[in-house]
């Protein structure tokens, strides 16, 4: 691992800086593995990211520095199509958004010396002078405007990417993979592409156990779909006689809407608590975003997807899924928790292992072959 590196006669330890994408939390909380890793190897790390995502990792993380950098704050609409043309005319706020991005970083390199930049999905986060490496599992996007619009994406997705000295993919490179072709497309960007294999910060579950909760309900992602889905299952759960455990995803809320008493509500959980009532769940119920197939296929737990309307990836990830019998997938507009948790209840889930500390040893090989393992710093197996 590095060793402390001599500077001006003070010792100091190579620093790495996390940029986030803010497009949901699972950007934010996919990062924590790798953060802790690269913390075991003897890095400094400083995370670039907005109040929402620092609140979430200062649950699960010490000893890291931050540093206010704005999200993309993007607006989405009630329905699948008019939120395919919001993000659409947004497309000007996300280009001015990478340029401030990019001077901002070159102000934070003015004042520090950077050995790493690693950027999860922020396209303005790299430096012509320090390894820089993009992190996506969508290297082959989907929009669901048709195979041009997604052709084109793909030309604009690469031009950026290539700007980055490596990309690290978190899924797995055989045929047997969680991503499909997003992660697997039939032409690679022209820099370095390293698989990852899946990545959750949770722990496997060891042998049932007795809790309080028979089904889990996890609500994440943009609104107004995140509040209209939360408004159907509440009313849907309120006439279902079973121990329901609702997780808002919001942060930083405090107050709670009454509901039953056989439905419990946080606004959010550690991820110990998490894990605790994902392992005692008989089903979750929850947006199809990648981060959180990812914790499900660690977990091996029993998941029922329901991708966001209009949001095209996760659609697809819901679908791939579904048919590989990993996850049970239900678009919005025909669900219904009785109907789902009765199709759930004889869906033929089948249960895979995956290596999730695969990260692990392709993060030091990737150290040990890299600029960082030049003069100023060694590593050791």
């Amino acid at each position: 691992m590095p060793e402390s590196i001599q500077n001006n006669n003070v010792l100091q330890k190579p620093l790495v800086v996390f940029a986030l994408l803010d497009w949901g939390l699972g950007h934010t909380t996919r990062t924590i593995p790798i953060i802790k890793h690269l913390m075991t190897l003897n890095y400094n790390i400083l995370v670039a990211c907005n109040s929402n995502q620092k609140a979430i990792l200062e649950k699960e993380l010490s000893d890291i520095s931050y540093k206010m950098l704005d999200g993309y704050n993007l607006s989405y609409a009630s329905s699948a199509w008019q939120t395919m043309l919001y993000i659409i005319f947004q497309i000007p706020k996300i280009l001015i958004q990478i340029n401030q991005e990019k001077r901002w970083l070159r102000g934070l390199l003015l004042e520090n010396k950077v050995d790493l930049i690693v950027s999860d999905n922020r396209f303005g986060f790299f430096s012509a002078s320090i390894p820089s490496i993009f992190i996506t599992h969508q290297l082959n996007i989907r929009s669901g405007l048709g195979e041009m619009a997604d052709q084109l994406l793909r030309f604009f997705n690469y031009r950026f990417i290539n700007r980055f000295s490596f990309c690290w993919v978190p899924d797995y490179a055989e045929a047997d993979n969680l991503a499909g072709t997003l992660s697997h497309p039939q032409r690679l960007p022209k820099v370095p592409v390293k698989w990852l294999g899946a990545l959750s910060r949770l722990q496997a579950c060891a042998d049932k156990v007795s809790s309080d909760v028979d089904i889990l309900i996890i609500l994440s992602g943009p609104e107004p779909q995140r509040t209209l889905l939360e408004k159907k299952l509440l009313a849907d759960a309120a006439l279902i006689d079973r121990r329901f455990v609702v997780v808002r995803g919001l942060p930083k809320e405090t107050d709670l809407p009454e509901q039953p008493r056989h439905i419990r509500m946080f606004n959010h959980l550690p991820a110990a608590e998490l894990n605790r009532f994902l392992c005692a769940a008989s089903f979750v119920i929850s947006r199809s975003g990648y981060t959180s197939i990812m914790d499900y296929m660690k977990l091996g737990v029993k998941a029922v997807l329901i991708p966001t309307p209009g949001q095209a990836e996760q659609i697809y990830l819901a679908t791939h899924l579904h048919q590989s019998q990993l996850a049970l997938s239900i678009q919005q507009s025909e669900f219904s928790l009785a109907n789902a948790l009765e199709r759930a209840a004889s869906f033929p889930y089948k249960k895979r292992t995956w290596n999730m500390e695969l990260y692990k040893s392709i993060i030091n090989e990737w150290i040990e072959n890299s600029p960082l393992s030049h003069k100023d710093t060694k590593t050791t197996k």
